[in-house]
């Protein structure tokens, strides 16, 4: 009872100070910890590790707890997440079209709202490693107002037509620089690219077969490309000009080295834990 009251008495405080503090129509300031400003694609490592879908084989994928731990592990420098658009136009954390592959319900995720998705819960697979509880998919602003500015953000935008939402959300919280969109299609990141947003395109190993990528780079900023693609493919992705190339989605210590030794600059992985801490280990620098 003690510890209830007392905990209630914090949060009540936590409260007042967070409205006091906040900003016009209540939004919060930039966290201290941004100093001038937020973490941006500028402060990447030479070799970047990105978390895919929050690290699918370590972590529930596209989970606020999975985005959460990879974060603290703090073995990838890049938290990656999908996103889908619900009936009233709020943009999720999601990867399927429907709920029935990661979640106890069935249906379209489409055809929720958002009251409709404060009842969704994530099932979590039971192979990951150690104990994770049910959660409701987090919307995009929360991922946002989280770790936006923290570490740098990639989302993938499932449904094309909400990149003018989500533009709207990364721009209201200063973030053009943090977080890269992505698609696979040239036309979408085009014009993610006109949005003002970091363009992000990724490439099938079959597209790259017959892909021109240097036709490419004046509007993409990074070019992700599957790391199952030929060597002369990944080699004419590197040589193309687009400032980024990373790879994806890497699972084996092999495919790491096969995709560095090539020139990719990033790797795109289920298991950040267990590669970065290899080449940490020397694997790889």
């Amino acid at each position: 009872m003690v510890t209830r009251i007392a905990l209630s008495g914090l949060a009540s405080v936590a409260s007042v100070v967070s409205l006091f503090l906040s900003g016009p129509g209540g939004r919060a300031p930039a966290p201290l910890e941004w100093g001038a400003g937020p973490l941006t694609v500028a402060a990447l490592p030479r070799i970047t590790y990105v978390a895919h879908r929050g690290g699918a084989r370590e972590v529930p994928e596209n989970s606020m707890a999975g985005l959460a731990t990879a974060y603290e592990r703090g073995t990838a420098q890049v938290l990656d997440f999908d996103t889908r658009l619900l009936r009233d136009g709020t943009p999720v954390v999601f990867h399927d079209e429907t709920l029935n592959r990661t979640t106890y319900l069935g249906g379209a995720v489409h055809g929720l709202d958002a009251r409709e998705w404060q009842g969704v819960r994530l099932r979590p697979k039971d192979r990951l490693p150690g104990s994770w509880r049910s959660e409701r998919p987090p919307t995009v602003a929360e991922v946002l107002d989280r770790f936006g500015g923290r570490i740098v953000l990639m989302m993938e935008a499932k449904d094309p037509h909400s990149l003018d939402r989500l533009a709207e959300l990364i721009r209201a919280r200063g973030l053009t620089r943090s977080v890269f969109v992505n698609s696979n299609d040239p036309e979408v990141a085009r014009r993610v690219h006109r949005l003002g947003l970091l363009s992000q395109l990724w490439r099938s190993a079959q597209q790259l077969r017959t892909d021109r990528p240097e036709r490419w780079r004046s509007f993409v900023d990074l070019l992700d490309v599957d790391h199952r693609a030929r060597d002369a493919d990944l080699v004419r992705a590197v040589n193309s000009g687009i400032a980024r190339v990373w790879a994806h989605t890497v699972v084996t210590d092999a495919q790491r080295d096969r995709v560095l030794a090539l020139g990719c600059d990033g790797v795109i992985t289920d298991a950040p834990g267990r590669l970065a801490r290899a080449a940490q280990r020397g694997a790889r620098p």
